[in-house]
């Protein structure tokens, strides 16, 4: 796949280099992020260019409505009208940033159309880079690149390359990493459960998720990084159809010796991927919670026993996701919190903005909704670089098993 920021405006500019051929650095730069409400200084937001609709794969298909009009003869590069109007809104959010003193950087453009083959899997097409949220997860001093599930994802990491090449050399304390490659072939998936799918119930897609089967094996370590929610020395992951148990050993391993605590949650919801419009943290001791996808038994106890408080969310202000749209309309929740006082809200969402007003925050409302089927809302279209703040313990009353893969029902 090839990158030219020439022919997408919207994409980061090409950057400055030495004669070496490293690259540009820029002189006070911090890498620096443990949760998703401290004061926010450096973010980055994603673009629209060039996004296309891939061919469904296995692990996509669970996403996409079995009735949704994405599926089959859908696949190809996006309107050049919807692009326009998606990065219409992508600048405008970046501007508000800005505006706030916030330093915002955007990826560079790939070319998507390009077929991706690999010895395990060929598709059409990628996918695109609105939401980095997806792809990047910072924690404490480093980056880290995800190793996510969709096939036409494979490839998302280049859009970011240059921008964390920048980030690598400006702070010297950043730390770069790349977590392992899945293969992503036929065995990493349950094939024949992907098969049934569409012709499944509620009911029956309920059932299955209850029982924790997913669409995923546990052949390939996957996890996406917008599963991951980050509370200071607390990590807690949800395990569905974007990240396995694999995925999460791979963080507990990873992590827990530097001191973090490794948490699994799962959640009442037929389509478990991503937690960010499940399960939100909107400044220490308050959470906000879908009330459509309930906490499995006893997972609310961590946070009980710390004297954390779970609001459920008011409803949506629609009935329905925006056409060609892979996420529900409980994105309204999918909000970017500023500082402890502040939060951007999708500007159509005026219950989620009274809700927010009652609790405490000054609302900024947000033009987001047009850039929806790009790939999600406020949160999932910007990935932290810095945050002020350290890493402080939420959780101090800490219990038997409270942060092992096995407990609540695993």
């Amino acid at each position: 796949m090839s990158i030219s920021n020439d022919f997408y405006p919207n994409a980061s500019l090409p950057l400055e280099r030495k004669e070496s051929g490293v690259p540009y650095v820029r002189p006070g730069l911090h890498v620096e992020s443990y949760n998703d409400f401290d004061p926010l200084r450096h973010v980055i937001v994603g673009i629209a260019d060039n996004q296309h609709i891939p061919e469904a794969c296995p692990a996509s298909n669970e996403k996409i409505p079995a009735d949704s009009p994405m599926r089959g003869s859908k696949a190809g590069r996006r309107t050049q009208e919807s692009i326009d109007r998606a990065n219409e809104c992508l600048n405008g959010f970046a501007q508000i940033l800005e505006n706030r003193g916030i330093i915002v950087d955007r990826p560079g453009a790939v070319d998507w159309h390009d077929r991706i083959n690999t010895p395990d899997f060929s598709i059409s097409s990628g996918f695109g880079c609105m939401p980095p949220r997806d792809c990047l997860l910072t924690m404490g001093k480093s980056i880290l690149m995800a190793p996510m599930s969709f096939r036409s994802r494979y490839f998302e990491y280049l859009a970011y390359t240059d921008l964390l090449r920048e980030y690598f050399e400006s702070d010297q304390k950043c730390m770069i990493e790349q977590a392992p490659r899945p293969r992503l072939s036929d065995d990493s998936f349950r094939m024949d459960y992907v098969a049934a799918y569409e012709y499944l119930s509620d009911e029956e897609t309920m059932a299955r998720s209850l029982n924790k089967e997913y669409s995923t094996k546990e052949t390939d370590i996957l996890f996406d990084a917008a599963d991951v929610m980050r509370l200071g020395k607390d990590i807690f992951v949800q395990h569905g159809l974007t990240t396995n148990l694999a995925g999460i050993h791979w963080i507990k391993r990873k992590y827990e010796p530097m001191g973090y605590r490794i948490h699994t949650l799962s959640f009442a919801d037929n389509h478990p991927i991503h937690i960010d419009a499940t399960f939100c943290p909107l400044r220490p001791g308050l959470m906000l919670l879908n009330p459509h996808r309930p906490l499995f038994a006893g997972q609310r106890e961590i946070f009980e026993k710390n004297d954390w408080q779970i609001v459920e969310a008011v409803k949506p202000a629609w009935d329905n996701p925006p056409p060609l749209c892979y996420s529900s309309t409980w994105l309204s929740m999918n909000t970017l919190i500023i500082d402890h006082k502040t939060v951007c809200v999708e500007a159509s969402e005026k219950a989620q903005m009274e809700q927010f007003d009652k609790l405490g925050f000054n609302v900024i409302p947000v033009d987001l909704r047009d850039a929806y089927a790009f790939g999600g809302g406020l949160h999932c279209a910007t990935a932290d670089v810095w945050r002020e703040g350290k890493c402080e313990d939420y959780f101090p009353n800490q219990f038997s098993g409270s942060h092992n893969i096995e407990h609540w029902e695993y």
